[in-house]
């Protein structure tokens, strides 16, 4: 059984741009190892937007070396990027964004969130590329929710979004060995996780509160577990949904700069210098 070696909660709540109420609950600027291939985990909402004449979101901007991962909860976003990727996800739905050598993307609520308004709430994780395809061409993935398959078990279900649970493999292409389970479990209900040796592991609890190895963790934290071990036990102490991240560990250095993960502080300079050159472009 793998032991949890930390609980992080969010570290306080901002905004990105207008239309994202965002609690960080990890970011590659703290001992990236310990996540990796994780570098980033934005938790926004829940939250109720009322009716507005402006799509809320966040206008341009740039990424490099890794991947955006969105899956809706509630609401809508839209999404428009420089590879010609975009479209609209709703509930259920998922965004797997590679910005590779490099893209230039918006998000917004899409048109029809923005005039009806409603509740809102989105995960955004953001993933590591190993060096060798941090310079891959962009690419876009729109995973709808009916083409992610479920996978039942007694007192709960997984949707399997990418790797593979119970037999039942997700649709998402990675670059590196990655599990993403979206998981509810109803109160009282056990779910028990196979995880491939070695990987990093972690739980993250977006509504109820579950119970892992004695320990309680709730709304808006996570469950990092030690690598030994390749089982873990998750009780419900209410209805709960919650989601499991596991993968490879990417061990190479990670250089950081706001929307620009890299390997090197020159590989760094150069993504800040060929976006502000205007040579910032996808391949």
């Amino acid at each position: 059984m793998k032991k949890i070696a930390e609980i992080i909660s969010a570290r306080g709540a901002h905004w990105v741009g207008d239309g994202f109420p965002v609690r960080t609950l990890f970011s590659y600027d703290d001992a990236p190892e310990r996540v990796s291939p994780f570098l980033l985990f934005d938790y926004a909402g829940p939250r109720v937007f009322e009716p507005a004449m402006r799509p809320r979101g966040v206008g341009r901007h740039p990424h490099r070396g890794f991947e955006t991962v969105t899956i809706v909860y509630d609401g809508e976003v839209s999404h428009k990027d420089s590879s010609g990727g975009g479209g609209t996800i709703g509930p259920g739905d998922v965004q797997w964004m590679t910005a590779g050598g490099g893209v230039i993307h918006e998000e917004f609520h899409s048109a029809a969130f923005t005039k009806a308004g409603g509740p809102f709430r989105v995960v955004q994780l953001w993933v590591n590329l190993p060096a060798k395809d941090k310079m891959t061409p962009a690419r876009y993935q729109a995973i709808l929710s009916a083409d992610i398959p479920v996978a039942p078990f007694d007192g709960g279900r997984a949707r399997v979004i990418a790797g593979a649970f119970q037999g039942v493999t997700g649709p998402a292409k990675t670059f590196t060995p990655v599990n993403l389970w979206d998981l509810r479990l109803q109160r009282d209900a056990e779910a028990r996780l196979e995880v491939p040796e070695g990987h990093n592991a972690m739980i993250a609890v977006l509504s109820g509160r579950v119970t892992i190895g004695g320990e309680g963790v709730g709304e808006a934290e996570i469950a990092r577990f030690e690598r030994d071990g390749t089982e873990i036990l998750v009780r419900a102490d209410g209805d709960s949904i919650f989601l499991a991240l596991t993968g490879e560990p990417i061990d190479e250095p990670v250089a950081g700069y706001g929307p620009f993960v890299m390997n090197t502080p020159a590989e760094i300079r150069q993504a800040i210098d060929d976006f502000e050159s205007g040579r910032f472009v996808a391949r």
